[in-house]
This record gives C-alpha cells, sequence and structure tokens, in this order.
C-alpha cells in the first residue's frame, strides 16, 4: 500500500490499513461549504462524515503519530460555523492530544462585506501520546548572534517550596537562527493544478520535515491534486493518498509520476 494514491473514499483506503500503521497525516478536508469541485459547492461535509474519518485516523496512527488538520469555517447567517473547533474536540476525544493549534497566515484575504478580511487558516496539530518526531524549523535570524551567555539551571527545592536557579559553568553562543513561531506566513502561490483549493508545496513540506523523520509514512486522506504525496517523496519519505474525485487524482498521480525523490 506504500507509495500509492488511491481513486476511493478515505474510508475505503484506510479500511485496508492495519493499525497504527501511519506515521504522519498531513491534509485539509472540504471546510464545511467552503469548497467548490467539479464546478459544483460539495454539501456532503458534515458530522456524519468527519466524525468516522477522525475516529479511523486514530486507528491508524501509530503512538506517537501527527496529524495535521488544516480547516477553516464558513459564515452562514453572521456567523462562524465552527465546525473546525467541534472537530478539534472530536480528535480529542477520540485519543488524541491536541499539541498544537497553529495559525497559517496565507499572505492573502478573503474579502467579506461586513467584518475584517480573512487571511489566515487553522493548523490544528494532534498527537496520539507524545510525538516521537519533533525536528523544529529553524529559519527566525537572531538579533543576538554570536553573543556568548551562561543558561541558567533550576536546582532542588528550598524550604519555601521554590526552585532556584544557578549560572552553569558552560557557557553557550546564541546561534544565528531560532525556532519559528506557531503562526506560518506563506503565500498561497500560483495554481496551476486546476484543483481549487491547493495549499502550498512550501506548507505540506515543512510539516512533513516538523512531525516526520526519513523513511517514514505519510498519508492525505484528501489527496487533491497530490501536494501531500509530492513532499513526501520529496523528502524521502513514504506516501499513501486518497482522493474521491477522478479528475484530481489524475492530476495527483501525473504529479508523482514527475517528481523526483531527495529535491529538499
Amino acid at each position: 500500500m506504500e507509495n500509492q494514491i488511491f481513486n476511493e473514499s478515505c474510508l475505503d483506503t484506510m479500511g485496508r490499513m492495519k493499525d497504527s500503521s501511519i506515521d504522519l497525516v498531513v491534509t485539509s478536508p472540504p471546510y464545511d461549504n467552503l469548497r467548490t469541485y467539479n464546478d459544483s459547492i460539495d454539501q456532503s461535509w458534515g458530522e456524519s462524515v468527519w466524525k468516522p474519518i477522525i475516529s479511523e485516523l486514530c486507528r491508524v496512527i501509530k503512538e506517537g503519530g501527527v496529524v495535521v488538520w488544516i480547516v477553516n469555517d464558513a459564515t452562514v447567517e453572521g456567523s462562524e460555523t465552527g465546525s473546525s473547533f467541534k472537530q478539534a474536540l472530536h480528535f480529542m476525544e477520540c485519543g488524541f492530544k491536541l499539541y498544537d493549534t497553529m495559525i497559517w497566515t496565507k499572505q492573502m484575504a478573503t474579502p467579506t462585506e461586513s467584518r475584517y478580511y480573512n487571511g489566515f487558516e487553522y493548523m490544528f496539530v494532534f498527537s496520539k501520546g507524545k510525538p516521537k518526531s519533533l525536528n523544529f524549523i529553524e529559519d527566525v535570524k537572531t538579533k543576538s548572534f554570536g553573543k556568548e551567555y551562561r543558561p541558567e539551571k533550576v536546582v532542588g527545592y528550598n524550604k519555601k517550596g521554590v526552585r532556584p536557579g544557578r549560572h552553569s559553568d558552560k557557557v553557550k553562543t546564541i546561534k544565528e537562527y531560532t525556532r519559528r513561531l506557531n503562526y506560518w506566513y506563506i503565500p498561497v502561490g500560483q495554481n496551476r493544478t486546476k484543483h481549487p483549493a491547493v495549499f502550498p508545496e512550501n506548507l505540506a513540506h515543512d510539516h512533513i520535515v516538523s512531525w516526520s523523520d526519513k523513511g517514514d509514512v505519510v498519508y492525505d486522506p484528501f489527496l487533491g491534486s497530490g501536494t501531500t504525496a509530492k513532499m513526501a517523496k520529496t523528502t524521502n519519505r513514504k506516501y499513501i493518498g486518497s482522493e474521491i474525485s477522478e479528475d484530481y487524482f489524475k492530476i495527483a498521480q501525473k504529479r508523482l509520476d514527475h517528481t523526483q525523490e531527495y529535491l529538499f
């Protein structure tokens, strides 16, 4: 099943998976009724659909595995639906930890008539236990690069129950780059795939390298035009994908056929 994509419902694909067989999921589900597929609004996304999918994800994810769930809410009769949070809570009810609530700032706002323009999406990071892979990206330039300091270490408890600190004997040098924040500025970029809601390759790439290691299995239950599978392939991970639309499945297959490993 590894290094394959399937033109079918993700429930059918996961139904053939063994328990605890997936290291990482990076995906972006249909978002209420916000997306248009094959020139028609998708009206099928609701609790009766996403609850069984989340339950199956809990079954197939390994202990220490991670699900990155990139979502947003529709606005209906002047109110956001809140379905993103409902899904997050259901992940937790199924046994996942909400490891981090991240924000994707797209640098491209969606015009709205009666509120501030919307320029972000939620990136919920769920983990099954403690994540086994934490490869944080360090690309934020530090202002104090090169300076030396003595880190403080905590020792014991005093009679007042306070843990005093003392300076270490070791001297450290401030690195040139430090860990990025949990909101990412990644432009949407140009869409050449004919899919209505492609997320940037950099977005999929950065999550894959953050939450998995080489040789791990990365799954996308809503593969679309194949971005997650493509980035898994280029970073020496194994991939599995499910896409119910035959048109988008063909696009994803073509992209994978033209993708070489080890690009990054």
